[in-house]
């Protein structure tokens, strides 16, 4: 299992090492978008509003709008120094108290702790004196950048931390529109509802809850598959912009032109052969007369 956080939750003097690692997983089909005319995927690309340009990694800052239109920066080097800073701290629990006072509106996210090495005696007591006391325990953590409140517990005899909103995260409940303010039903109506209740009420069995719409979809995408009802999308046009592709069709044409010249060279030689062979023989010159010299 993937290790994701490491650090140490302490309370009191005791000290545990541990590890997070993620309790659940998405199993969302992830579906892509296509363009209908080809059937090939979209790119979303990150453009500068004001220079209308594509917008490399390197280039990109963050920072914080506080009014519209108006940002402060904030550097890339001070939010890892921040980060560092708290991710660094040991995770103190700060309270203990009864599961049942959460509202379950509170919860997030779930993450099972493993303990760290040396920190195998200090994980059973915490998850020991958990059990015994039925309690759960409250403590910060930084996660991916974010502090967070989380719930110590003990789930099939394993501490899990559960990371919990803080309660201005939480929306009131008040501002929900249309909720009626009083109960305007009738006894009967009530007593028909509770029967009704106690006739479905039944212990919870995680396993007999599935997700009925992914299976659906998962069986839909495999008929079409089997049914060859798939499509492929076309060719992307090349491009000879960048200078890998520019020195690629160089090297190609040069070698294109090998043989070529191999060709010219011997025909040329075979020519040259074939003249010397036709040329008429030059006559010879007749020899001067040989003069005698007067005594």
């Amino acid at each position: 299992m993937h290790t994701m956080w490491k650090g140490s939750i302490s309370f009191g003097l005791v000290n545990i090492p541990i590890k997070l690692h993620t309790a659940t997983e998405d199993k969302d089909i992830k579906l892509r978008t296509l363009h209908n005319k080809c059937h090939a995927p979209i790119k979303y690309e990150k453009i500068c509003t004001a220079c209308e340009e594509e917008v490399k990694p390197e280039d990109i800052i963050k920072a914080y709008e506080y009014t519209k239109g108006k940002f402060v920066v904030l550097d890339q080097e001070e939010l890892e120094n921040l980060r560092k800073e708290n991710e660094d701290k040991a995770v103190e629990i700060i309270d203990f108290v009864k599961i049942e006072e959460i509202d379950p509106i509170y919860f997030n996210r779930s993450y099972y702790m493993s303990p760290n090495e040396g920190g195998s005696k200090a994980y059973s007591l915490l998850r020991k004196a958990l059990q015994e006391s039925q309690k759960v325990g409250l403590a910060k953590i930084i996660i991916r950048s974010k502090e967070q409140m989380a719930v110590i517990r003990v789930y099939e005899n394993t501490l899990v931390m559960e990371t919990i909103h803080f309660p201005d995260e939480v929306r009131s409940a008040g501002d929900v529109p249309n909720v009626p303010s009083d109960d305007k039903v009738t006894e009967k109506e009530l007593v028909t509802a509770i029967m009704l209740i106690d006739q479905l009420t039944t212990e919870f069995e995680p396993a007999k809850y599935t997700d009925e719409y992914r299976t659906a979809l998962l069986e839909l995408i495999e008929s079409k598959r089997t049914g060859q009802e798939t499509v492929t999308p076309a060719a992307a046009k090349e491009t000879t912009s960048n200078v890998t592709d520019l020195m690629a069709a160089l090297q190609a044409s040069i070698d294109r032109t090998k043989p070529s010249k191999e060709t010219a060279v011997k025909k040329g030689t075979a020519g040259k052969k074939e003249t010397i062979a036709k040329k008429p023989a030059a006559p010879r010159k007749k020899a001067a007369p040989k003069v005698k010299k007067e005594a």
